[in-house]
């Protein structure tokens, strides 16, 4: 949005650039916009570097404060909004057995005491003085804190996150009180059957490092958990050389970075947590499995699984990941053709979520219990075929990438939502990663699609999941063994 009274030619090319990608997605679904498409198809070539280093480079600016600190501002004069946002690269993968779901306790806590704010609901108080909305996620590779605040607050915003992120004071009366929040939380997750089905395969698919990805945890070390665990969380992962500070908005650079300098610029540097403890690696799958879970459905649920890249070992082969995902996902693809236009699935979806310490590569669908034998088969038959030429074709490849820039660029228009995603990405991968993902991403080619889907799927030690009721498994004779009838 461009602010009445300000130039932002910045944000007029970004404007120009989303015009001409929506065209060219909209002409490669209709032949009717044949001609529209071929006018902007220079602008499509050019629009993916302009993204990468000319858009993102004046959007974003960025600092490392002599502690190790990274801040990193996004300057986007839409509305008179701020977001300050902290990314700790923390969450469940540095999770040993025992401390199974204390980052996302620890996330809880954030949001209370801390040394200048030592009394219960001081935090909250503090809040609405500075008219903020606040929150805090945890996944598998990082923590994540944020609030949004008017412009005209950006200092006191910044002044209010450093403390609670540098002096907590994890009194022992809100630890009590924010354990029964999350075992809370514990409860309706696990009202939900689907998360058996879930967590039952995620448990066989990474074995010993199962606590390193399951970030909800257990409920026996939430009950366990101390304010001393919780201070050796802190000193460990919480300091400047292992956490962003990212600050998007009606915001100047040099002032965001002149507040950080001030706010955080005497928080003493400590070790690298993961030189001084390496995560161990994720152990791979040995061989396949097959696991039929009953709940009480009316559908059945088919899970497929595979140990997928680590975008710090193999980061090409993410981006084949995304696209090869992004095809067959398309209603036209002929693996959607094959599986559900037929009325052996009712609908099938592929995914692959990008990670360090290596991530899930899912194939999901629903069907019926008459059909699930036959749609299990169809399945085999498909994944047998993805590394083979002729499977996926160039026309197809082209509309995905386009539409992958396309989410990519109205993703800079939003400054709260591109906080979030550049912290997803500095923590998971890096901000240069990022940074070059639609040029990286509009590179691959059928070859590059095939070799992943060789190296990681085809062939491959997967973990098949089956929900369905006890009744229709009975019925239809299941056993653990049918999932595997056609895989290896």
């Amino acid at each position: 949005m461009i602010r009445a009274g300000k130039s932002h030619s910045g944000a007029a090319r970004r404007l120009v650039t989303l015009v001409a990608l929506a065209l060219l997605v909209e002409g490669a679904a209709n032949p009717r916009r044949a001609a529209a498409q071929a006018q902007v198809s220079a602008v499509s070539a050019a629009s993916r570097g302009a993204l990468e280093r000319a858009t993102l480079e004046k959007v974003i600016k960025r600092q490392v404060l002599p502690n190790g600190l990274e801040v990193i501002v996004l300057e986007n004069h839409g509305v008179p909004l701020a977001t300050v946002e902290i990314d700790v690269k923390n969450g469940a993968f540095t999770q040993a057995p025992g401390f199974e779901g204390l980052a996302h306790m620890y996330e809880h806590m954030f949001f209370k005491a801390n040394a200048d704010l030592p009394e219960p609901e001081a935090f909250v108080d503090r809040a609405g003085e500075l008219g903020a909305i606040y929150n805090g996620t945890t996944t598998e590779e990082r923590v994540n804190y944020y609030l949004t605040i008017p412009a005209d607050s950006l200092r006191g915003g910044i002044e209010f996150i450093a403390s609670a992120l540098r002096s907590p004071l994890f009194r022992q009366d809100e630890l009590e009180r924010e354990r029964q929040v999350v075992l809370g939380e514990y409860d309706r997750a696990e009202s939900n059957p689907f998360l058996a089905l879930t967590n039952e395969t995620g448990k066989v698919l990474w074995g010993s490092a199962w606590s390193r990805k399951d970030a909800l945890g257990e409920r026996s070390a939430i009950l366990a958990t101390t304010p001393d665990k919780l201070r050796a969380i802190q000193k460990k992962y919480y300091v400047p050389n292992n956490s962003a500070l990212i600050v998007a908005g009606d915001v100047s650079p040099d002032s965001v970075f002149k507040a950080a300098r001030d706010a955080f610029g005497d928080w003493p540097r400590a070790a690298d947590p993961f030189v001084a403890d390496p995560i161990p690696p994720v152990p791979p799958l040995a061989r396949s499995r097959g696991m039929v879970i009953e709940a009480p459905i009316n559908t059945v649920i088919v899970l497929v699984q595979w140990q997928g890249p680590s975008v710090g070992k193999d980061p090409q082969a993410t981006y084949a990941a995304d696209v090869f995902s992004d095809v067959l996902k398309q209603p036209n693809s002929g693996f959607q053709r094959r599986l559900v236009d037929t009325g052996l699935f009712q609908e099938v979806g592929v995914n692959y979520y990008t990670l360090n310490q290596v991530g899930p590569i899912s194939i999901s669908g629903t069907t019926t219990p008459e059909k699930l034998k036959q749609a299990l088969a169809a399945l085999d038959r498909e994944i047998a075929q993805f590394d083979k030429p002729g499977y996926l074709t160039a026309a197809e490849l082209e509309p995905v990438k386009r539409q992958r820039a396309v989410e990519t660029a109205m993703g800079l228009e939003r400054a709260s939502g591109l906080a979030h995603t550049i912290g997803f990405w500095w923590s998971v991968a890096s901000l240069d990663y990022f940074m070059g993902y639609i040029d990286n991403m509009a590179k691959q080619t059928t070859t590059d699609l095939r070799n992943y889907a060789g190296k990681y799927m085809v062939g491959k030690p997967r973990v098949v999941g089956v929900m369905i009721d006890p009744e229709s498994r009975a019925r239809i004779g299941l056993t653990d063994a049918d999932l595997l009838a056609g895989g290896k």
